[in-house]
């Protein structure tokens, strides 16, 4: 995408679409007297009579018919109250602004920014949450459709009216079109079929994304794995037909490899349940059980792009849970990585044990930070519901810097108590360490906490995303189907961490 750095004024513009914001009293708009002079004092007319709507997140298109500028049409977008808007709001009315961006078939369109104002979100500001919410929003899921004659669209070029720092704006714009694109990848890679994405597949990714942005890559096989004893992620894998992998991805940004934050994603590419085996229509959909992967790799493509001053260690395990005359079965017994023993109590709470490999390796790679994110539970969604994402820590200190970065970018996250009698629990059974399944109550807790007994007294944040990855319905910053839920956040925190060292 071309960002065109050059502030036009209106008269200058050449474009398809020229998008304008519109509020309660656009004569607080600055600049507002030098539009309504180019477009037309109509233009003031058709907001009064609500023909033009000011509401937020309306849009209205209206064709440009005057001779000051080449303008095909022009989209005002309501913002309201502006004294009472936010820039998560405003992200999302932008988001709105990308679906019509898409149905427009607009490739190249002009934003004036400053009718999007309002203290204290400046020009910079606008210009990030732009790209960023009509990136989300213009996001297509991949199909396969053979009968389809749709047009492939993208956005190919954006203008700037305004009086602000045009240079200041672009930068402001690319980092924001970073954000989206990052989380886009993320969301096709939930939305791929099972058949399409494996454990080797979700590999070859990450070192095409390595490659990409130099970063120093690990892949173990089945072999590695073995040898290692990892038998948290080998117990999984042992009915399937496909090899798992466990993926390492460093990125180094000071000299020497320390105080280094730990991502640790489950990627499990396609979940049955095993023998503790998902009904029909709850397996429909666990293509997405690897979306805490997506969430990893997208926040490390954000990391390769804006070089934060930051060392980051990522480690996806990836498998898929199946069912075999090999596979591993309720009362089995397994030893993890770490040494642990765990009695096998419900096969289908396979994602913790992929976890558990996966953070101790993380440790041992040098991470003094840890956060995992999975689709672990379907009790974060009776507890939280589909719009939230679950999260237990052992450090609220690091929780709380984490919470500051999940709200900026508008992502919620509701922390859960980890209590000693949870933790009796999950350590109760006659002959190993731990058990893998407690009971359905309390469920989200005691599967994070599961992951919580591998990683000691190391800082550590659980992100249960198993509501949020994924939704069965369009909403303002994207389609139906995979989020790309928690990339905006991690990455965000990372960088937020970096600049507290520079």
């Amino acid at each position: 995408m071309k960002i065109v750095k050059e502030a036009k004024t209106f008269n200058q513009v050449d474009t398809e679409l020229l998008i304008v914001g519109v509020q309660k009293n656009c004569d607080h708009i600055k600049g507002w007297n030098n539009f309504v002079s180019f477009y037309g004092e109509n233009v003031e007319e058709w907001i009064r009579s609500g023909d033009i709507g000011t509401e937020r997140k309306k849009m209205t298109k209206i064709p440009y018919s005057g001779s000051n500028a080449k303008i095909k049409r022009v989209l005002f977008v309501g913002l309201g109250d502006t004294k009472t808007l936010t820039e998560n709001e405003l992200r999302e009315t932008f988001g709105l602004v990308g679906k019509q961006l898409r149905a427009l078939k607009a490739n190249e369109f002009t934003i004036w920014l400053e009718s999007f104002t309002a203290s204290p979100i400046d020009e910079q500001t606008i210009a990030f949450l732009f790209a960023e919410g009509a990136g989300l929003g213009f996001y297509q899921v991949p199909h396969y459709k053979t009968t389809s004659n749709e047009v492939d669209v993208y956005m190919d070029a954006v203008h700037f009216v305004t009086d602000g720092d045009i240079d200041e704006i672009a930068a402001s714009y690319e980092v924001g079109k970073i954000y989206a694109d990052a989380v886009n990848e993320a969301r096709s890679l939930v939305n791929l079929p099972p058949n399409l994405l494996t454990a080797k597949d979700l590999a070859n990714y990450a070192e095409q994304l390595a490659k990409q942005y130099d970063f120093e890559i690990e892949i173990l096989n089945k072999e590695d794995l073995e040898e290692l004893g990892m038998g948290g992620i080998l117990s999984v894998n042992k009915g399937s037909t496909e090899e798992p992998r466990l993926i390492t991805i460093k990125y180094q940004a000071t000299e020497k490899w320390e105080d280094v934050v730990g991502l640790v994603g489950k990627g499990v590419t396609y979940d049955t349940g095993g023998y503790s085996i998902k009904s029909k229509t709850g397996m429909v959909g666990m293509k997405g059980d690897m979306g805490g992967a997506a969430a990893v790799l997208g926040a490390m493509k954000i990391i390769g792009e804006l070089r934060p001053n930051k060392n980051v260690v990522a480690v996806i395990g990836s498998t898929d849970n199946m069912i075999s005359g090999d596979a591993f079965k309720p009362d089995d017994v397994i030893t993890t990585y770490s040494g642990k023993t765990v009695e096998v109590l419900n096969t289908d709470a396979e994602g913790r044990l992929v976890l558990a490999d996966a953070v101790t390796y993380a440790k041992q790679q040098g991470a003094n930070y840890l956060i995992d994110i999975a689709t672990l539970t379907g009790g974060v969604i009776t507890a939280l519901g589909y719009d939230k994402t679950g999260a237990l820590t052992n450090n609220e200190a690091f929780f709380d810097s984490f919470i500051e970065a999940s709200i900026e970018t508008g992502e919620f996250v509701w922390g859960m108590p980890l209590t000693e009698r949870d933790k009796k629990r999950i350590r109760k059974s006659d002959i190993a360490d731990l058990n893998n399944s407690p009971g359905s109550d309390g469920h989200m807790i005691f599967a994070g906490g599961f992951v919580g007994e591998f990683v000691g007294d190391t800082p550590w944040i659980h992100l249960d995303i198993a509501g949020t990855s994924d939704t069965t319905s369009a909403y303002d910053l994207g389609p139906k189907g995979g989020t790309g839920v928690m990339v905006r956040t991690l990455a965000t925190f990372i960088e937020r961490l970096g600049e507290q060292l520079n």
